[in-house]
């Protein structure tokens, strides 16, 4: 490892290096960060997944939601057009 020179208060150094240490500050980063949120533990993968397959079903849950709304509001409109039209058409005694 080549020393670091000083120039006009910047520091110099092998690329290598410089890429070495960013590594070493951004996995302390990633460690500090998990930390933080409690998933530092021997059981922080498998939490992770748990929490992306927790993530996914609630995602498809609200995709299932709006589908339903959206078919019952089509079969209401189906169903009031269709009440209009029998009445309209005086089929079963109606708009006597």
């Amino acid at each position: 490892m080549n020393t670091p020179s000083v120039t006009e208060g910047m520091v110099a150094m092998p690329r290598d290096d410089f890429e070495e240490l960013l590594e070493r500050a951004a996995e302390r980063g990633a460690r500090h960060a998990l930390h933080g949120v409690g998933l530092d533990g021997a059981d922080a993968a498998h939490d992770i997944r748990e929490l992306r397959s927790l993530l996914d079903a609630f995602n498809e849950a609200k995709k299932t939601a709006w589908l339903t709304i959206v078919r019952m509001l089509v079969t209401g409109l189906v169903m009031a057009t269709l009440a209009g039209a029998f009445v309209k058409l005086k089929v079963f005694g109606g708009g006597q």
